[in-house]
């Protein structure tokens, strides 16, 4: 078993944004602009939004926060993200999601300028995505093409099986894995919660990418030996053997399904530090297009 360094691989490729970005202020051009709205207080998104905003002071790009109290209106949101579109300054916008209930999340996205939009959500770029036109990927998915990139995974005529369908992880992964590149040209499965036997298509997957949002869903049994096993899952409980009080886990039962794996992705340091570094990468672009 190989374990995939996804926290090593983000490095890498936050230096090569740092090194990008010191040519860009050398040559005395715009330095690129990264804005994120919260709305709320949601732990899981501050801490994410956190780490953002440092990656952004890491790699030189500017950066602006913008807060909202979760019972602001619709009307207002998309109002600010109105502004943000207008605003020359700045390159690329994030939404951070959740939204509270009373908010439409697709409303919101379809609002974002697609040009701006570096979470590549919004229909315009996951339909130049579907097509195979340049567009912002969806961050983790672009992660994960990254890693089987930098991990030489070969990927051609192989099985893969993906577990969710999501918009923003499983279906942009399934439209990416079967497309005529590199990587691509697999044969694609996509499995959820209303699949039957989801064991009869694991155990056949070559490449196995779970993303179905419950923690140790995938066992040993459910996969085959020498498999590629991506794990998009994360799951914070309680535990009285850390200092912070609590441990991460993914959607795969990582200690025995990695006895078995040719390859595979850890939670944490996997999958979770790939999103924020596409998320650098789709900003540099924006401002490169620019």
């Amino acid at each position: 078993m190989a374990k995939i360094d996804g926290k090593k691989i983000s490095a890498d490729i936050k230096e090569e944004v740092a090194n990008e970005v010191s040519g860009i202020k050398q040559s005395g051009k715009k330095i690129p602009h990264l804005a994120t709205m919260i709305v709320g207080n949601d732990p899981a998104s501050e801490t994410y939004v956190k780490h953002k905003i440092k990656a952004c002071e890491t790699v030189g790009f500017k950066s602006s926060d913008f807060r909202y109290d979760a019972d602001i209106s619709q009307e207002y949101l998309l109002e600010e993200i109105r502004k943000v579109n207008e605003n020359d300054d700045i390159d690329g916008l994030i939404v951070q999601l959740p939204l509270p209930d009373h908010i439409s999340e697709s409303t919101v996205i379809e609002t974002v300028d697609p040009k701006k939009d570096v979470d590549g959500f919004h229909p315009v770029n996951m339909g130049r995505m579907v097509t195979g036109s340049p567009a912002y990927l969806p961050a983790t998915p672009a992660g994960v093409l990254d890693l089987m990139k930098r991990y030489n995974i070969e990927t051609e005529g192989k099985n893969c099986v993906i577990i969710g369908r999501s918009n923003i992880v499983g279906r942009p992964l399934g439209v990416l894995l079967s497309r005529k590149a590199y990587p691509g040209n697999c044969t694609v499965t996509v499995c959820h919660s209303r699949t039957k036997n989801i064991g009869e298509y694991t155990r056949s997957a070559d490449i196995l990418i779970v993303a179905i949002g419950k923690m140790h869903f995938i066992t040993a049994d459910m996969v085959k030996d020498n498999a590629v096993v991506f794990d998009v899952g994360i799951h914070r409980v309680e535990s009285d053997k850390t200092k912070s009080g609590w441990k991460l886990h993914g959607d795969v039962d990582y200690a025995n399904v990695a006895e078995k794996a040719s390859y595979i992705t850890p939670v944490p340091g996997g999958i979770g530090p790939m999103t924020i570094a596409s998320l650098l990468q789709n900003t540099l672009k924006a401002a490169e297009n620019k």
